[in-house]
């Protein structure tokens, strides 16, 4: 395996050129898509390789259940520095297990405690008319996921911006939104050279939902009206509700961008962007950091796998 078993926990690197890049030139939800999965996939590489610096580092502790066969210098030389990076690879697992077991917790302590208030508040089937003097609006995911939208946010817009932002929240809605920021925040907490890409994906997603509320409307010009409008009233949820714990899940992304993205053209819906413009170089260059990534994650599992196997007792 040899140095190789660390690359994992590095190439993320690679993936922030895309990030931005991404945001100007690809589909909104083509960029939302793409940063999730690299964020995925090189995030479950760094745990694959926490995982095996955990068996080196742990089966060279006194009273581990391991075979001693694990802690031979057969083992231990495949590993270079195991002594270091075995102990510091247990610690980070722990690290790594309680962040994202926080991050479960809270999201979904949140969305029940969320849907618990919502019952009986006036709104239709999937919209929620929340009776506060401040203004706010979000999308509350579930079965059903729901639309929460304050009465003083209602009264400060028209009633075709008020179609716009129904659409916008239903957008984020439809398109599972809250499950590619879950997806990407889980990565961060692997590996915390993902976090960049979270802010990227929030201003994705924003996108995406103001392109399907355009579509909707019919009137982008209207759309960014709304936006815009919505994101100069709006008032952070009061704390001391049960919403503004929840209200971390969300955020209203870079709005003047959003609005001159809006007031421009329709963004070209393509797959992958060609390879002579900087978004196609940083796609390569994401994709390739990718690839290497899962190789040398796969190359120091099989490696491992059979120098425990040589190692371990008949």
């Amino acid at each position: 395996m040899g140095v190789f078993v660390y690359l994992p926990l590095v190439l993320p690197l690679t993936a922030l050129p895309i990030a931005r890049l991404a945001e100007q030139h690809l589909h909104p939800r083509r960029a939302a898509r793409l940063l999730t999965t690299v964020a995925v996939i090189l995030a479950s590489c760094s745990l694959v390789c926490l995982g095996l610096l955990v068996v080196v580092g742990t089966a060279q502790l006194p009273g581990n259940p391991l075979p001693d066969g694990w802690s031979d210098d057969e083992v231990r030389d495949a590993v270079p520095h195991d002594a270091f990076a075995g102990k510091a690879s247990i610690l980070a697992l722990v690290a790594v297990t309680a962040a994202c077991g926080f991050t479960l917790h809270r999201h979904y302590r949140f969305r029940a405690r969320a849907h618990r208030a919502l019952t009986g508040l006036p709104g239709g089937d999937d919209v929620a008319v929340l009776p506060d003097q401040v203004p706010y609006a979000y999308a509350l995911p579930g079965s059903p996921g729901r639309v929460m939208v304050s009465t003083a946010l209602l009264a400060s817009l028209e009633p075709a911006e008020r179609r716009a932002l129904f659409a916008h929240e239903r957008a984020h809605l439809a398109g599972r939104h809250h499950r590619l920021l879950l997806a990407t925040r889980l990565a961060g907490c692997v590996n915390p050279l993902l976090w960049p890409l979270l802010g990227a994906l929030v201003y994705g997603t924003e996108r995406w939902a103001d392109e399907e509320a355009a579509q909707v409307t019919g009137d982008r010009r209207l759309t960014a009206r709304a936006v815009g409008k919505a994101a100069l009233v709006s008032r952070p949820v009061p704390s001391g509700t049960v919403f503004a714990a929840f209200a971390a899940f969300a955020a209203a992304g870079p709005v003047p961008r959003r609005v001159a993205a809006l007031l421009g053209p329709v963004p070209p819906d393509r797959g992958w962007p060609p390879a002579l413009t900087p978004a196609g170089a940083a796609a390569l260059v994401a994709a390739a950091g990718t690839t290497v990534s899962a190789l040398s994650a796969l190359n120091a599992a099989v490696g491992l796998f059979f120098v425990l196997k040589a190692a371990t007792p008949l």
